[in-house]
């Protein structure tokens, strides 16, 4: 780790490469169907805590983007991948989104809020939602991306290959599926951790 200032905490790319790789060690459902989907956000609700992030396949054209294809919700222990380009952004999803009892940890929220926002016509309020480039400001971390936050505060890194991968695929690949489960999984680590008070700076 690097502390260029007295104040503020950075890592290098150099030094994330030489550490190890982290995955979600728990279980993944995928969701491609409204049944299973509302079967999965009663689970969901009962929880204190979830992460949460999505995925959308790549455009390579200039002015050209894609809906929201993928939103992973994740506890501790088992992570629901809810394949939004079948299923659509139900009323169900949206609910829990939108539930100020249940704690939601993410990260670039910004920009799935207002992808997500779009889908039902701007008729989304995203509610209790820890978003953690800014949370970890608290804790003197400047880095902002996922992977070098995780590196700071876990000391492992999570891998980003399949991050541009097609997420309207037929079928989600084993890596695809551990890469999206990781990705939401890791945002309710770093937050429990920061807050145990066991990240020292």
């Amino acid at each position: 780790m690097e502390n260029d200032t007295p104040n503020k905490i950075k890592i290098s790319k150099e030094i994330i490469a030489t550490l190890p790789i982290e995955t979600f060690p728990g279980k993944i459902v995928v969701i491609d169907n409204e049944r299973d989907a509302d079967n999965a956000l009663l689970q969901l609700n009962n929880e204190r805590i979830i992460g949460f992030d999505t995925e959308t396949r790549p455009t390579f054209k200039k002015g050209k983007s894609n809906h929201v294809a993928l939103i992973q919700l994740s506890t501790h222990d088992t992570c629901y991948l809810f394949r939004i380009n079948r299923i659509g952004f139900t009323p169900a999803i949206k609910n829990l989104l939108e539930n100020e009892s249940l704690l939601k940890v993410g990260i670039s929220l910004k920009d799935d809020f207002c992808m997500l926002s779009r889908l039902n016509g701007g008729q989304f309020i995203p509610k209790n939602f820890i978003e953690l480039q800014k949370f970890v400001k608290k804790y003197n971390i400047e880095d902002q991306s996922l992977q070098k936050i995780y590196g700071i505060v876990i000391g492992k890194k999570i891998s980003k290959g399949q991050r541009l991968s097609n997420w309207e695929a037929d079928h989600l690949t084993e890596n695809q599926q551990l890469y999206a489960a990781t990705d939401a999984w890791s945002c309710i680590k770093i937050y429990e951790v920061l807050k145990s008070g066991k990240f020292k700076s």
